[in-house]
């Protein structure tokens, strides 16, 4: 074989192994798409909708869509609440935690991901996962800022989206009464949670495998 064809050989064996160590979603995203937006239905009717930027957390976004594809989020609640703060949910279903049996990587820059420069505001939707050091715990758990006062979880947790329509719901579920571990007294429900990706396909995510 010729110095030119190995060349060629080593060129297509290191953009193989670029693609493998990019993972199945950041390596398909979709280009150019419209940002999908995922619609919350709580049992009560009322509806939180909220945009996505895979352009910010890729992985994390491809993570929610497949999730929420499935059904994975339908019938839970939002089981932790502090007023002022956030609601959290995505892993619990009223009766015990679950989850979906595997992790994503975190996508944020304390664990060294950059590109992730959402801030944690009002209406802000992000990752939750277990306290340092498990920067790679997340799951199915997501939180909802309900201030412009937690921008100190900048850089710490994965945001990746923010709610467009519904901000009046997260501000009742945030209102509710709590038991001294933060869960609601009266449970709220998520009934549905549908993703319109406006015709693009988001890949599975890649799970983390320390």
């Amino acid at each position: 074989m010729d110095k030119m064809k190995v060349s060629r050989v080593l060129v297509w064996t290191l953009m193989l192994i670029s693609m493998v160590i990019l993972g199945s979603c950041q390596a398909s995203m979709p280009k150019n798409a419209r940002n999908p937006e995922a619609t919350i239905t709580m049992e009560n009717g009322n509806k939180i909708v909220f945009e996505m930027y895979p352009d910010k957390a890729p992985n994390t976004v491809c993570n929610f869509v497949d999730l929420a594809q499935q059904g994975f989020y339908d019938g839970t609640i939002f089981h932790r609440v502090i007023q002022n703060m956030m609601i959290q949910g995505g892993s619990h279903d009223g009766n015990e935690f679950i989850e979906p049996g595997y992790t994503i990587r975190g996508e944020f820059a304390d664990n060294g991901f950059d590109g992730n420069d959402i801030s944690h505001i009002a209406g802000t939707v992000s990752m939750a996962r277990m306290g340092n050091p498990y920067t790679n715990s997340a799951s199915s758990g997501f939180f909802i800022c309900d201030t412009d006062s937690t921008t100190f979880w900048n850089g710490e947790y994965a945001a990746f989206g923010k709610v467009i329509d519904g901000m009046d719901e997260v501000l009742v579920i945030s209102a509710t009464e709590t038991d001294p571990i933060d869960r609601p007294l009266k449970e709220h429900k998520i009934k549905t949670v549908t993703v319109d990706t406006f015709g693009a396909k988001y890949p599975k995510p890649e799970k983390y495998n320390p």
